[in-house]
């Protein structure tokens, strides 16, 4: 593979893009920073095909990024890409689009029984036996002249990557399980993932109870806290920690300068503009009842349900085990509580492939068809039938005893005379 000099100049990288745009795939990683901000600050990005790879430096004065990202909108050239989720939300914030179609390699190993979050050092190893230098995944990317060991760790995550997803792919094939893949790519690229809604920021915090008229302040003040860390562009902690946004909510200050005793705040909010912005998003709240969740039942299941649901966990991992597949794949627990509390439609779990491999035991489990027997110290699943106890057996007559203590033959029955006959 052809690995070129860090592109910082148009025509280079615009010759770049032109030649991947012809290949059947195209290796992407990002480094990034975002410790001090609330947006990520792109600091690389590494590209590769089969061919040919190379690093960009986007910190490069007057770089037009335009041939990358056109790349990246490309529907017929596939991108892939391992644990991409952050790179997505980087070029979905640039452009405003997710990069489709997309193969994840983090993803594609639950299929092939690699676990739920396979590292890219534990797939680079297994598929092509090459050991990765993780030493400068740590460093300040940012900072310039980038060093050597640098750039030589930032090529390496997608030459290995070019290399794994062919064999990878093979090996998809040769099980059958590729289009097990395609729902979970689905929600991976589902753009809905990354557009930032301030009025949804309340659905991360831990809910202080059910009282409308507090969760109504909480979600004022967590969507004022998200508007104000978008705009100064400083991590949300930075505005107001999580339990601080709890007391408010809980404990409403009647004055801007009650502010100055609130434990987490300046006191100078008690007569800045960003205090004043608080106090309004407080005053504004209105009570609130959040929907519950078609799919999250777990805060209102029952005792038995949710005893059903744990049920469905060890089933998953016995099946998921059994099949070699990482169990998220198969199901995710908001399904299998919804399943215990008595939700039958609308569930993949009940779908295709799912519904083959894990859903019709499940069902079969909730509705007392299927349970568990342990057998030589290993749990199996038994139709119900087969795990109802044998009749006893009657118990046997005790011996009679004679004055001397010794036993007697049991009495015989007499036979009937001809006159009971």
């Amino acid at each position: 593979m052809r690995i070129h000099p860090p592109i910082a100049d148009q025509e280079r990288l615009a010759d770049l893009m032109a030649r991947m745009g012809q290949a059947e795939f195209i290796a992407v990683d990002t480094e990034f920073i975002r410790e001090n901000s609330y947006w990520p600050e792109l600091c690389l990005i590494q590209v590769a095909t089969a061919e040919e790879a190379a690093v960009i430096d986007p910190l490069a004065e007057g770089l037009d990024l335009a041939p990358f990202l056109d790349l990246l909108g490309k529907d017929d050239l596939l991108k892939v890409m391992h644990a991409g989720s952050q790179d997505i939300e980087i070029f979905f914030n640039l452009t405003g689009r997710v990069p489709q179609p997309l193969f994840d390699t983090q993803v594609a190993a639950m299929a092939l029984g690699l676990g739920e979050q396979a590292s890219y050092a534990h797939l680079v190893a297994h598929f092509t036996g090459h050991a990765i230098d993780k030493g400068a995944r740590f460093t300040d990317w940012a900072r310039r002249p980038l060093s050597d060991r640098q750039l030589q760790y930032a090529i390496g995550d997608v030459t290995h990557l070019a290399e794994l997803f062919p064999r990878m792919l093979d090996a998809l094939r040769k099980s059958g399980r590729g289009a097990w893949l395609d729902e979970e790519m689905a929600r991976l690229v589902d753009p809905a993932n990354y557009r930032v809604d301030p009025e949804t920021a309340w659905q991360r915090l831990k809910l202080p109870g059910r009282k409308p008229e507090v969760l109504g302040r909480l979600k004022a003040l967590a969507a004022w806290r998200e508007r104000e860390a978008m705009d100064k562009n400083v991590p949300r902690g930075r505005i107001a920690k999580d339990e601080t946004l709890l007391d408010l909510a809980a404990h409403p200050p009647a004055t801007q300068a009650e502010l100055a005793r609130v434990r987490g705040l300046s006191p100078a909010w008690q007569t800045n503009a960003i205090g004043q912005r608080l106090m309004a998003a407080l005053a504004a709240a209105a009570p609130f009842v959040p929907e519950e969740p078609v799919r999250e039942p777990r805060p209102g299941l029952s005792t038995n349900a949710a005893l059903v649901a744990d049920l469905l966990k060890l089933l998953l991992k016995i099946r998921a085990k059994e099949a070699g597949v990482a169990p998220r794949l198969l199901a995710r627990s908001e399904e299998m509580e919804a399943l215990a509390a008595g939700v039958r439609e609308g569930l993949p779990i009940l779908e295709g492939w799912r519904r083959e491999l894990f859903g019709e035991d499940a069902l079969a489990l909730v509705e007392g068809r299927l349970g568990f027997v342990i057998e030589n110290g290993r749990v199996r699943m038994l139709p119900a039938a087969d795990l109802r106890p044998a009749a006893a057996p009657a118990p046997a007559e005790a011996p009679r005893r004679g004055d001397d203590g010794a036993a007697r033959p049991p009495r015989r029955r007499a036979r009937p005379t001809r006159a009971e006959g």
